[in-house]
């Protein structure tokens, strides 16, 4: 009867009706403040083969990220940045799995805290802590892994943000500066990173550890809708999705495929042809990016510009002896290939620079050039070959296949 009668005292009407109107506004208050959690993903494609799949969820200034790429070796990460206002990086914590190292290596945990002109950087895996600290001079600071699209939609979003601050024109040029996680970030400072917003949504970037120029289209609510490394030598497509994958699952097929492979390999592995013409010895040292379903000349192979001729590393040619090939002469020694083809034919290039990267091209060492005979490939070719093939003690050819097209310098011992 007693609580009966405390419960009965206790029910007020129109007081639970205040209450209620209160925590109704309060709860509406407090929504109106929190916006809703977006999700999307990229998805990042070369030629048919997925390279990473990206899964996010952005509320506010808040991004979190679950991604897998194999670029070459497999990486699981998992994500949480807390940004400014502006879209650069305030506090970023990642944690990364890396199923093909050593038991003990696998995981690892960077944290990085952007404020006072300084990154501060934290690395801790099995061997222990690692700090560092680098310098911004107030710049824009953003965060660079090689195929996490997450990211690049922040440096684009900080960009535009800045540009329209600013009231910078169409197709000036944002200077950033970027920090490094997939590499040894006491081994290399901030980089340098260039955005140019050029209208329309349309963007352009280029920084240090990207060779080329890469495209992007973003809306007007600073949300990446593709991004094309078409100009770089990462030929990436990368498209947003509104639906988030199964990141997991493609993780553990990632991880299978690349445990059954033996160990990891790159997405264009090297080789070396080897070869004699009567007494005259020949190397070829390439690398052999794969067809992977792609349209190559005019499109993966610009016509009219210089091609490194394979990928990563450039092409290294060896000759024992003095030849003649595709009638230029070229003595005893080791070179680099370089070819460039045309709407109407095909030149090759034989460089007198050897050992540099494949992007490295200084005309003024060419030793000559010499257009070469074009012809469709009997069969289409998936992993790009070169082959030295004698026809007798003083003759042979230099062939280069892939896809469709088959390019041959006649070749001539002296």
């Amino acid at each position: 009867m007693y609580n009966t009668t405390i419960q009965s005292r206790s029910f007020h009407p129109a007081k639970s009706a205040v209450v209620c109107f209160f925590l109704s506004a309060v709860a509406s208050l407090l929504s109106c403040n929190t916006p809703p959690a977006e999700r999307y993903c990229f998805l990042t494609m070369l030629g048919h083969d997925t390279i990473s799949v990206e899964s996010i969820t952005r509320q506010g200034n808040t991004l979190t990220s679950d991604e897998v790429d194999r670029f070459p070796r497999v990486q699981v990460r998992h994500t949480v940045v807390n940004l400014n206002d502006s879209s650069s990086i305030q506090h970023l914590v990642m944690d990364i799995y890396t199923p093909s190292e050593p038991l003990s290596q696998r995981h690892r945990k960077i944290v990085a805290d952007v404020a006072n002109n300084k990154v501060h950087l934290s690395k801790t895996d099995s061997t222990g802590v690692v700090n560092r600290d680098f310098p911004t001079g107030g710049s824009i600071v953003v965060a660079h892994v090689p195929q996490m699209y997450s990211l690049y939609e922040l440096y684009f979003a900080a960009a535009l943000k800045h540009a329209a601050a600013s009231k910078l024109a169409a197709g000036s040029p944002v200077q950033m500066r970027q920090f490094y996680i997939d590499r040894e970030f006491d081994r290399f400072p901030l980089g340098d990173v260039t955005v140019t917003p050029l209208g329309s949504g349309k963007i352009e970037i280029t920084h240090d550890w990207l060779s080329g120029t890469g495209e992007a289209l973003m809306d007007s609510s600073y949300r990446m809708l593709s991004y094309s490394g078409a100009r770089t030598t990462y030929k990436v497509l990368v498209k947003r999705l509104a639906t988030p994958p199964d990141v997991k699952g493609v993780a553990d097929r990632f991880e299978a495929k690349e445990k059954g492979a033996g160990n990891v390999k790159s997405l264009s592995v090297r080789d070396t042809t080897r070869a004699q013409i009567g007494n005259t010895k020949f190397t070829v040292d390439y690398g052999r990016p794969l067809l992977r379903g792609r349209t190559l000349l005019g499109d993966v192979i610009p016509y009219d510009r210089v091609w490194r001729t394979g990928a990563n590393a450039a092409t290294q040619f060896t000759v024992s002896a003095p030849i003649k090939l595709a009638g230029m002469k070229v003595p005893a020694g080791t070179y680099t290939l370089f070819t460039a083809p045309h709407t109407n034919g095909v030149d090759l290039i034989v460089n007198k620079q050897s050992g540099q990267w494949g992007t490295e091209y200084n005309g003024s060492l060419d030793l000559g050039t010499a257009r070469v005979i074009s012809e469709v490939a009997i069969a289409t070719v998936e992993k790009f070959t070169i082959a030295i093939i004698s026809s007798d003690n003083r003759h042979g050819s230099l062939v280069l296949e892939w896809g469709s097209f088959r390019w041959i310098a006649p070749i001539e011992v002296e």
